[in-house]
């Protein structure tokens, strides 16, 4: 059985999205929902260390508000999945793999985006579970048992960002596998160009991003040379101010081109 653990800030759109779906679920589950619009919780990290502690099943989901799960039997479906990847620290449904040559082909995923909804042109689509480095925070599943002895960083993700991303690195590090799953959501929000209204959606990245990165490389710069997430790679060996310049030059250059050939 499942603990859904959702931190929301939007009581309608929890309800409307996450919750309207999880009550069309074939499995039973233990929601544990965090209202968090008076901004009691100041992370991410904080917020989901304090439901996790709560969950009393096998396997803790975190997903964000705005998710809805695609079929019915989605829950149930994931389990199965779970119970046959055998040892991991982490899994969830947007990956970045280690392998390819840009950061979208590094993008492992079936997840569909945006109103109204439609395939993420982002990355491989999967049909099976696959190893990656990190994976996005729009929905993560850990087991009790690795959270018993992991949980989220509150020192170095002491906001809203990159708090999965560190998890995975730091499960990795203590040789816990971390996959991606062939399971289909819907995402409300969505980090790409919208070519009617000709700006990007999620960028450029709030300046609090670039904060906790530069605390996520310091940690883990002994372990690896880049890390690699969905907005972006990130050299450990560099500067983040140096990196920002660099990633704000490549995401106008992709805007360019989409606007140019719209």
């Amino acid at each position: 059985m499942i603990s859904v653990v959702c931190v929301y800030n939007d009581e309608k759109i929890f309800n409307d999205f996450l919750l309207k779906s999880l009550k069309n679920q074939t499995a039973e589950f233990e929601l544990i929902g965090i209202d968090n619009t008076s901004n009691e919780f100041k992370s991410a990290a904080a917020a989901l260390n304090f439901g996790g502690n709560k969950a009393r099943n096998k396997y803790i989901m975190f997903a964000h508000q705005d998710v809805s799960f695609l079929p019915n039997s989605w829950l149930e479906d994931t389990e199965k999945f779970l119970d046959s990847t055998g040892s991991f620290g982490i899994a969830g449904i947007v990956g970045m793999s280690e392998i390819g040559s840009s950061n979208q082909k590094r993008g492992r995923n079936i997840i569909k985006h945006g109103e109204p909804p439609e395939a993420w042109s982002w990355g491989n689509r999967i049909q099976k579970p696959e190893p990656v480095q990190t994976l996005d925070e729009c929905l993560v599943i850990v087991p009790r048992s690795t959270f018993d002895v992991l949980q989220f960083d509150e020192k170095t993700c002491d906001g809203w960002h990159l708090y999965a991303v560190d998890y995975c690195l730091s499960a990795k590090e203590r040789g816990f596998g971390v996959y991606v799953l062939p399971m289909e959501i819907y995402h409300l929000s969505k980090g790409a160009v919208n070519k009617k209204k000709f700006k990007l959606i999620n960028g450029p990245l709030p300046d609090d991003y670039y904060e906790i990165l530069e605390k996520v490389i310091k940690k883990h710069a002994d372990t690896y040379k880049i890390i690699y997430t969905t907005c972006g790679e990130w050299n450990t060996l560099y500067p983040v101010t140096l990196q920002k310049c660099s990633f704000l030059t490549k995401t106008l250059t992709y805007l360019h081109k989409v606007l140019k050939y719209k």
